[in-house]
């Protein structure tokens, strides 16, 4: 079933070689464009608990790595 998929799909990159190039001045054109998009609704939406557990979990392995290194 993937093989079909990824056969009907005419975005598919399978068997690029080359990635496709933007110039600077389109990379900074969309990158302002998503900020505009995105930043209020970023902005006003809390972390969830799932992510903020893991982002705990994260700092206190990078402290135990620091402390054990040292």
């Amino acid at each position: 079933m993937r093989e079909e998929i990824a056969q009907s799909d005419s975005f598919s990159t399978e068997g690029c070689t080359s990635a496709p190039v933007l110039s600077v001045d389109t990379r900074f054109r969309l990158g302002h464009a998503l900020r505009t998009i995105y930043e209020d609704s970023v902005d006003r939406q809390p972390i969830p608990d799932s992510q903020v557990d893991l982002l705990l979990r994260l700092r206190h392995k990078e402290r135990d790595r620091q402390r054990g290194s040292v």
